[in-house]
């Protein structure tokens, strides 16, 4: 299998979604290297950033579902270094 390390970048500007991103994030906890959040309260907004070391369609899928959460955004950014790990 390989993976790939990626940060997410994700940009929350309605704190409704806060619960139901949280639960995703959880999901994917097993490929979460560390996150970090900066809450813009002078704009009403939260940006987070999670780095991530997951295979290609496990990081897709995770910023896909995020990314439909209402007033979230998610892009991702991807490392060219790419790992193989003996399943």
């Amino acid at each position: 299998m390989e993976v790939r390390i990626a940060a997410i970048t994700i940009i929350v500007e309605d704190t409704s979604s806060a619960e139901p991103l949280n639960a995703i994030l959880h999901d994917y906890g097993q490929y979460i290297i560390g996150r970090f959040g900066v809450p813009y309260r002078e704009r009403g907004v939260n940006i987070i950033c999670a780095v991530v070391e997951a295979p290609q369609d496990q990081i897709s899928t995770l910023s896909g579902k995020i990314g439909r959460l209402p007033g979230v955004t998610a892009k991702t950014t991807y490392s060219n270094i790419i790992t193989k790990l003996e399943e």
